[in-house]
């Protein structure tokens, strides 16, 4: 497993943008899918995006295609959720994990979580 440190959440006006971090240690990201999912109040947690360390592919929900970008910065172990153009509903803890596999949206196979960071979008 490997350690996994979120930031970067806060309040936000909608439209305006946010950019989480997820910072690993512990084990290098390099065999690593790496994701980042949302629970909402009253919700399930949703996949939100991800990216293989190798390779760079990158995957996203449909409600957040074309507004966030997932990307990864070796020399930091660290990957970005870049949020733009946010809307309320888009209000949620966000949570970074990790694994090896291939089936990157179901959070069942992540075995590394970090503790989350809210994200709260106002009207």
């Amino acid at each position: 497993q490997v350690r996994l440190i979120e930031s970067g959440g806060g309040l936000v006006q909608a439209g305006g943008s946010l950019r989480l971090s997820c910072a690993g240690s512990g084990r290098s990201f390099s065999t690593y899918l790496v994701g980042w999912f949302r629970q909402a109040v009253g919700k399930e947690r949703e996949f939100v995006a991800a990216t293989r360390w190798n390779g760079g592919s990158t995957y996203y929900a449909d409600s957040v295609k074309g507004r966030f970008t997932i990307s990864r910065e070796s020399a930091k172990n660290t990957v970005y959720l870049q949020m733009n153009s946010l809307k309320p509903e888009d209000t949620a803890v966000y949570y970074c994990a990790a694994r090896r596999g291939v089936a990157y949206s179901d959070p069942q196979g992540y075995d590394s979580w970090g503790q989350g960071t809210q994200v709260t979008v106002s009207s």
